[in-house]
């Protein structure tokens, strides 16, 4: 018996593969992760309930959901749009990073009244995002130079920075500890009545809706659509890659600072040296499972909100790991690379048995199928 195992790209994916893949791809992730949750004795059926059902018990655990997925919806587009032109931004860490250092500065030592301060501490996180991320994307649209190596090693540089900056000119006098001084109230997010969120989340879907409108509706986005596609074809027809890559790997920059200091200014109340919060990590996967468009970007960043947020009730409400969030989380992302796999090529499989040499019986199935 011969197998013979063909892979193709594609020359168009099917739109059931184009937005069926992700739903599959957290189904079969979950599936998963129900063996870990067996293997640890716990009842699979009664921790999705409190991950995924109860923290829409209340007004107050929806608003710890709200709260969690701000900073990701805003960092998930840093992502996204450089993903959007063919690039990965690896660094949107980074980014969250030298934007809350740059926001936590100016909230700290500017005097101003909240409703001049806030826009200034967003104004200045966003163009320090956006500056760590110039040099990438320089690298990468002059030279060709990989941005995932760069964004990634600007990330290891800003965390450097950051220890730096607490543990001297920006540290506080609250006992010694690396981190800031609170942040005044008027440099603190106002938080939406009646519930935790704050006016972060209102940033957030503003620029959510702002992008949509960039990406359907104006010649940039056709532009960074195009490119993302087919570099080559676009700049036969007259097209700036070099433009497309700089422009988005900076404004995602921006998204990602933004994200920063949405965290710090909307939730953490200051800076301090273990603030790592991972949320430029996890925007990886939120690009990868919203890459069809921003609304489906947006989902993806509240699905993730409610997984940190639902792991953490079922690891006080069940006594699981804290591990076992990320063991989820690890297998969604796993999963969608695989996806991604199969959005970009099709497998044939063909099945050969013969007797004396001679050909009894062949088949072909596709992915396509």
């Amino acid at each position: 018996m011969l197998v013979d195992i063909d892979v193709s790209a594609r020359e168009e994916t099917p739109s059931w593969v184009a937005y069926g893949t992700p739903l599959f791809a957290i189904a079969a992730a979950l599936a998963v992760s129900v063996v870990a949750l067996i293997a640890i004795d716990v009842n699979p059926v009664a921790a999705y309930v409190q991950m995924f059902v109860r923290p829409f018990g209340t007004v107050s655990t929806l608003s710890n959901v709200l709260v969690r997925a701000t900073p990701l919806i805003l960092v998930g587009l840093g992502v996204y749009l450089p993903m959007k032109a063919g690039l990965w931004n690896i660094g949107a860490e980074g980014q969250l990073l030298t934007g809350a250092i740059v926001g936590t500065w100016i909230a700290i030592n500017v005097s101003l009244p909240q409703a001049v301060l806030i826009p200034v501490m967003l104004a200045g996180a966003a163009v320090a995002g956006g500056l760590w991320a110039f040099v990438p994307a320089l690298l990468r649209a002059k030279w060709g130079i990989s941005e995932i190596i760069t964004t990634l090693l600007f990330t290891f540089i800003a965390a450097d920075i950051q220890l730096y900056l607490v543990r001297g000119p920006m540290q506080g006098g609250s006992g010694g500890f690396p981190q800031t001084d609170l942040l005044p109230g008027v440099a603190e997010f106002p938080a939406i009545p009646g519930t935790r969120a704050h006016v972060g989340l209102l940033v957030a879907l503003l620029f959510v809706a702002l992008l949509y409108a960039v990406m359907r509706r104006t010649r940039f986005g056709f532009r960074v659509n195009f490119v993302g596609s087919n570099a080559e074809a676009a700049e036969q027809a007259g097209m700036s890659r070099y433009r497309v890559y700089l422009l988005t790997l900076v404004a995602g920059g921006a998204l990602a600072g933004l994200a920063g200091i949405s965290e710090i200014a909307g939730n953490q109340s200051r800076l301090h040296a273990s603030f790592a919060p991972g949320y430029g990590y996890t925007a990886v996967p939120i690009a990868l499972l919203g890459r069809n468009g921003v609304s489906r970007m947006l989902l993806a960043a509240l699905f993730f909100a409610l997984l940190f947020v639902g792991g953490n009730r079922v690891t006080v409400a069940m006594d699981v790991p804290a591990a076992i969030i990320d063991i989820v989380q690890a297998l969604v992302i796993l999963f969608l690379i695989t996806a991604e796999f199969f959005q970009r090529y099709s497998l044939s499989v063909s099945v050969d048995r013969g007797d004396d040499g001679q050909t009894i019986q062949g088949t072909e199935v596709s992915a396509d199928d």
